[in-house]
């Protein structure tokens, strides 16, 4: 559901406005003196409905999961990059924390 509200309401109860964006994928339309202005909507709608992955990116997603390297942290990813790299005899590369 798209709800308007106006600024004001937006910046006093931005907390609530939150929960409910992603409690219920509520959308929320601020209006600036009467104008439409932004849109409050959680992120998981975003991708969802807005900004789809190309399928691409979803078989990439996909064959992570299966591989069980969706759950890697970025120190690992770092690690398995830096692994790749030394087996190609490229120079070691300082690597952001």
């Amino acid at each position: 559901m798209t709800g308007k509200i106006t600024a004001e309401k937006a910046g006093s109860e931005f907390g609530q406005i939150m929960d409910r964006a992603v409690d219920h994928n509520d959308r929320f339309l601020v209006e600036r003196d009467g104008e439409p202005a932004v849109l409050i909507l959680c992120i998981v709608d975003h991708l969802k409905e807005i900004a789809p992955p190309p399928s691409w990116l979803k078989d990439i997603h996909e064959d992570s999961v299966r591989n069980g390297t969706d759950t890697l942290t970025m120190a690992e990813i770092d690690e398995e990059i830096a692994a790749a790299r030394a087996e190609r005899g490229e120079p070691r590369q300082r690597l952001n924390d």
